[in-house]
């Protein structure tokens, strides 16, 4: 390709962004990272993504893409380089199935449990995130999501590897544990322990700090 500008709008600490930063990383592209506030959103943000003011957002050659999985498939097509999705369109079809599963039935199930103050509303989510990680170990049959490589679904599931862990340990849940899913477990330690996987992470303690704050924010808020 010829010379490109490449940007990512994001924040560090973003599951979101993390999944864009690994696609990049994975594909060799050189980028810019613009940190962005979204307590001040910047005119470059409003500009980019007007309709949903969020991160991430990647602008190639002032072109901007939104929504991280999206932001994914795209850095996939326009690079050339390791494959994210699989060749056959069958196996694209069930990945992306899988990878939007995981956003809409198990990371936001995740989220409320840690960050809702209902006790009746918590156990609701922590039961559908349950269910969640249990159709994932069922779906889990090889070393990743991808098979022997990791992929899209993988990508998509850092979320599950790194945040979920996190967050639980902030509000002392046993959302994801070894005992309950011992295959996707192993997934995630392996996942993570990937030389490409950890240069994108961010560093784990001052992403602890910030979502504990947020917690004992809330439960301060609700007295």
């Amino acid at each position: 390709m010829a010379q490109e500008d490449v940007k990512l709008l994001g924040v560090v600490g973003s599951p979101f962004v993390c999944r864009v930063q690994i696609a990049l990383k994975l594909k060799g592209v050189e980028y810019k990272f613009v940190t962005q506030d979204l307590q001040n959103k910047s005119e470059e943000l409003l500009k980019y993504n007007p309709i949903h003011k969020k991160v991430p957002v990647l602008v190639h050659n002032e072109r901007p893409i939104n929504e991280s999985l999206v932001i994914v498939e795209y850095i996939d097509e326009a690079w050339k380089g390791k494959s994210i999705l699989p060749a056959d369109p069958y196996q694209r079809a069930l990945a992306r199935f899988w990878a939007k599963f995981i956003d809409d039935k198990v990371f936001g199930a995740a989220w409320k449990s840690v960050f809702t103050v209902n006790e009746e509303e918590r156990e609701k989510n922590v039961k559908e995130t349950h269910e969640g990680l249990q159709f994932l170990e069922d779906e889990l049959k090889g070393k990743f999501f991808g098979g022997e490589e990791y992929g899209l679904v993988d990508i998509a599931a850092v979320n599950i590897a790194f945040w979920v862990p996190l967050v639980q340990e902030v509000a002392g849940l046993q959302l994801f544990t070894n005992d309950k899913f011992p295959k996707l477990y192993k997934w995630s330690q392996e996942f993570l322990s990937q030389p490409t996987i950890k240069e994108c992470l961010p560093p784990r303690d001052p992403i602890f700090s910030f979502f504990k704050a947020r917690y004992e924010s809330l439960l301060a808020s609700a007295k």
